[in-house]
């Protein structure tokens, strides 16, 4: 586990009375591949019907020419192409819908890329419940199916610059990686210009404290940061974990804090079934350690249609659905000792 620097000993702290930064990774992280394709011959960009938006401006094709490939609305043929690239010796880059990347090109994703062990990036945007088109287009069990796939590393940034440091990281990486950020504009859980580590695989603290640990991922970490922060002002000592890498897991960080605290809640824009929660509690389990763990997200059903903010409240994974489990889960543990896994 690593910690941020220029933070206090209580981590981050941003008031939810401040106005907070909004930035979109969508728009950052291809930004940043271009940018790195300066110093890096390597390295091909691959999109997927986007360049025609704006993702690769004109300027940006003509310097490269060949190593921008749009293929067309076909997730499939762009993780193909990929591969291809990646066994010729290439880093090839790819962005396209989480949703279609994980489910519709499954097999691509197993049998090309992941089989192959080729260093392909893959930039899936639109994670999550963020895509806005309903269940077709809610990227919840992305978490479940690239985990458990061979070869694969998952990562989950916790807000927009965090991405672009993933992707500067991947660069030193082997194998395949999948980087799943949002559609659109998300807080920033760090403050301007923070130098904290990033290490793909090491979790960072967000906040320390010794009452309950919050381990979030994505959106995650800033709605565990803000309940945090809610249940301070009640006497309550939360840790907050950024568990940015879903795989490999930052397992001595969860089994220190839940030696440490006792109360684990995870929180993520994914379903609770085969997510970080259920990587969490089976950590935890396997070890025969002692501690209730409470896991926020979506429960097992397709998603209700609606903005990914008003989801979040709808299944009380919200700032406030946050503190209201994690106030709970203290007075089952305060009443109890640390309970059995639950």
């Amino acid at each position: 586990m690593l910690k941020a620097d220029n933070m206090s000993s209580g981590g981050v702290n941003i008031s939810t009375d401040e106005i907070i930064r909004m930035l979109n990774a969508r728009d950052l992280v291809p930004k940043k591949i271009l940018d790195l394709m300066k110093t890096h011959d390597e390295i091909v960009y691959i999109a997927s019907d986007e360049i025609a938006a704006g993702t690769a401006p004109a300027e940006a094709r003509a310097a490269f020419g060949e190593r921008i490939v749009d293929v067309g609305i076909a997730e499939a043929d762009l993780l193909g192409v990929a591969t291809g690239l990646g066994l010729a010796g290439k880093m090839p880059f790819v962005k396209t819908f989480s949703a279609f990347l994980s489910l519709r090109a499954t097999d691509q994703l197993h049998t090309d890329v992941a089989y192959n062990d080729v260093p392909v990036r893959i930039i899936a945007t639109h994670g999550g419940t963020t895509a806005g088109g309903g269940p077709t287009h809610y990227a919840i069990c992305d978490f479940a199916i690239v985990s458990a796939i061979p070869n694969m590393t998952m990562i989950a940034p916790a807000d927009a610059a965090q991405a672009v440091k993933a992707v500067e990281a991947s660069l030193e990486y082997p194998g395949p990686i999948y980087i799943r950020v949002a559609r659109g504009e998300e807080p920033a859980v760090y403050p301007e210009g923070a130098d904290y580590d990033y290490q793909i695989g090491r979790s960072i603290l967000v906040r320390d404290g010794l009452d309950a640990t919050v381990v979030g991922t994505g959106i995650g970490v800033w709605l565990g940061q803000q309940a945090s922060q809610l249940l301070a002002q009640e006497g309550l000592s939360v840790r907050v974990l950024d568990m940015h890498t879903i795989k490999p897991l930052d397992t001595e960080a969860v089994l220190k804090a839940v030696d440490e605290t006792g109360v684990i809640v995870t929180v993520e824009d994914h379903n609770v079934r085969g997510g970080l929660g259920s990587l969490v509690a089976e950590t935890i389990a396997t070890t025969g350690r002692s501690g209730i763990v409470r896991k926020l997200g979506i429960p097992d059903e397709f998603a209700v249609l609606g903005y990914a903010e008003g989801i979040y409240t709808h299944y009380g994974f919200d700032v406030e659905g946050v503190a209201a489990t994690v106030r709970d889960a203290i007075k089952n543990k305060k009443r109890a000792g640390a309970a059995p896994i639950s």
